[in-house]
Formats: structure tokens, sequence, C-alpha cells
């Protein structure tokens, strides 16, 4: 089973770029998964040697080539010199590299065109998640893809479609109860294409936006219950309408991986997608509830089954502190995609999923268990050293194979 480490272009210029490659090889770790392309965050890295916060911003770390995005509308911005001549670095170094490529989560694009951007049932504007159903994010998203597979390494695709309504912008505050039911409701896009998609299913968009208001503002003032998570429960409390507008929400997704697959496949590369279902259930603190991830992927568009012949390998964020809820929902996925599909399992080998070495050294064994040909370590400059050794120590056990 590969193992591989996720790494941001920062931790190249603040360590140098052979001192991570050697730290990689000492723990054991086979390749490196550089961010190619990302957005805003500060982050915590407590190993930094000049302060311990990094301040990111929106863009790519590749210099682009002009006639990739010659015909798209949208186009990223470059990230610092020094970080983009650190991976050129990297790249011409012969080491393992994936490029973890950032696509709809970018709200640099997104307040310069809001018309290209999600938009709830109030009329807001999600302004750091572009709509996978607009054609110019379709064409942006296929001139990034084609940019990362130019320089040579797989295409890890981060959110390459819907975004849930919790992930975006910074500082983001609401003082009223929005149980997680309802902030699902509040992810659903009701854009002009999202309810042109949904009318083609069979769902009604004015309806279903109306349903939305009332029951998130009926909830909001404690005058009815938040709802389950479920599907079938939501349905209950907004109508039927949803369930069309999730399959339409599927439809969108699963046709613009094809897209982008097909971009990937021109420059003769590889598109591994990254499900976000795993952060949406357990990012805060490694407990997700309700059914297996796989079976919750709905809320994010994501048809696991669908996507398994448009990708060439499904990674998956298993962001999760039980053992037993952690190979659930590993092996959900395994079931789902079908052993013809290549399956990353991405970890967080300290707080809050994994308190100690022998529990990612058990995580380890139940992902090769479940059969996933890859497991992921996120990541390597926000780590404390502690949690870096951890990482050797989990793989100097011998992995035991699936049976």
């Amino acid at each position: 089973m590969r193992t591989s480490l996720y790494t941001f272009p920062s931790d190249l210029v603040d360590e140098g770029v052979d001192h991570v490659v050697e730290t990689m090889t000492k723990l054991g770790v086979d390749e490196l998964t550089v961010a190619l392309a990302y957005h805003r965050a500060r982050d915590f890295c407590p190993r930094r040697r000049d302060g311990r916060l990094v301040y990111r911003d929106d863009g790519v770390f590749l210099d682009p080539d002009p006639e990739l995005w010659a015909a798209s509308r949208l186009v990223p911005p470059l990230q610092p010199e020094l970080e983009r001549a650190a991976v050129k670095a990297l790249l011409s170094s012969g080491v393992p590299v994936s490029g973890w490529t950032v696509f709809l989560h970018n709200s640099t694009l997104g307040t310069a065109h809001p018309e290209v951007t999600m938009q709830t049932a109030f009329g807001d504007r999600l302004r750091s998640n572009l709509c996978p159903a607009h054609p110019d994010v379709a064409s942006y998203a296929a001139a990034l893809a084609s940019t990362v597979t130019g320089a040579g390494v797989p295409v890890v695709a981060e959110a390459l479609g819907f975004l849930p309504f919790t992930h975006g912008d910074h500082h983001e505050r609401y003082f009223a109860d929005l149980p997680a039911a309802e902030r699902i409701l509040l992810g659903i896009c009701f854009c002009d294409r999202c309810r042109r998609g949904m009318g083609s299913a069979g769902a009604d968009p004015d309806r279903l936006a109306t349903a939305v208001r009332t029951h998130v503002d009926a909830v909001v003032a404690h005058e009815r219950p938040g709802s389950p998570t479920r599907l079938d429960a939501l349905c209950d409390v907004v109508g039927a309408d949803l369930e069309r507008a999730v399959a339409a929400r599927i439809a969108i997704v699963t046709d613009l991986v094809h897209h982008v697959r097909s971009a990937v496949q021109r420059g003769g590369g590889s598109l591994i997608f990254l499900d976000l279902t795993g952060a949406a259930l357990g990012y805060d603190d490694g407990r997700p509830e309700g059914p297996a991830a796989a079976a919750q992927a709905w809320q994010l568009g994501i048809d696991p089954a669908a996507l398994a012949g448009a990708v060439d390998g499904y990674a998956v964020l298993a962001y999760v502190r039980d053992p037993l809820r952690f190979e659930a929902d590993v092996r959900s996925y395994a079931r789902t995609l079908g052993a013809h599909v290549p399956l990353r399992v991405v970890l967080r080998p300290g707080p809050p999923d994994s308190p100690d070495a022998a529990d990612l050294t058990a995580k380890l064994q139940a992902a090769a268990a479940c059969g996933a040909d890859a497991v992921d370590f996120y990541n390597y400059g926000m780590a404390p050293a502690a949690v870096l050794a951890r990482i050797g120590q989990a793989l100097s056990t011998p992995v035991r194979p699936a049976p």
C-alpha cells in the first residue's frame, strides 16, 4: 500500500525542498502530494522557523500557459514567486509527486464574478464557492486541470463540485441555531443554471426554495425542530422536490468530472477525485454522525458509484476518531466504488483524529483490510514533530493486505 504526505509550497520554502524530501524518506512515505492550486486560509504551523502562522491566498503555484487559459473568462491569480520556484525545484527533483488542486473554492474569483457562484434559497451568493453548473466554471476547471497535467503529475482534485454552506470565507459566524440538516439545505444552490437543472429533473425550484426558506426560518425561530440529516427526513420537511434537486446536483457534478477528466486525458494525465464528504461530517472534532460517509455524499452532489467510471482514482477524507466508524466509512466507499477504482484514504495523524501511534497503526491496517490502495497523511507543515514521528512509527509496522 503506497503512502503520501500532503505538503504546501510554503513548507518547501521554509525548510528547503531537500529537507522536506529527506524527512519524507525517513518517515517511510513514498511520495509528496503538493498544493498546486489553493484557497485562502490561515494555518498554525508549529515547526515553522519564522513565526507560527501562514496566511494563504487563492491562486496557482504553476506558471500558466496563456494558450490553455485563452478561452477561460476566469483566470486564477498567481501565488508568490518564491513558492512557485520551490514547486519547480520539487517537480524537477525526481521525487514522486501528485498535484493537490483546489478547483471551485476561490474567494478571489467569486468576489470578482459573483454571477458564477452558488446561491442559497434566500438569494445570498456564496462568494467562495464557484458553482459547478456554470459553463465559465467548467471552462476554468478544465484549464486548471490541464495546467496541472502539463506539470507531469496526477491531478488530485479537491472541491470539484458543490461545496457545503459552512466551508467558505474566513471568520464565518452565526449566532442562531442552525443544525446540521438546515446547513445542508442552505448549501443547495439556486442559481439560474441549477434551477434549470432542477426543472429538467422534475423539481419545482421556486417551490423548493420557498420550502427551504420557510423551514430554516422556523427552525431558527424555534418554531419547529431541526430535521435529521437523512435525505428522506429532509424531504419530509421541504417536499419531494428535494430528492429530484439532489439528482440534478449529482448529474451536474458527474458531468463536470467527466469534462475535467477529458482535459486531463488529452494531456496524458490522470485524475484522482478527492471526496470532501468526510470533512463535511467530521472536520471539527473527528466525530461524524449519521450513516457511513459514502451514503451521505449526496449532500455535496456526489454519487461515488457514478464517478467510479469517470476517474482514475478516488480519495476520501477519513476524518474520524473512532476506529469502528473509520472502518465503516472506508468500507462504504470500497463497496460502492468496486475493486477496479483505486481508493486512497486521507488521514489526519494527530488531533482531533489520532491520539497516538497505536491508533494510527490500527487505522492503516483497517484501511488496507477494507481494500484501500493508498493512505495519505494530512499534512506536513501543520503537524507537530511528535505527530510526524508517529507517521514513521505507524509505517514501520508491516501492513497486512486485504484478504
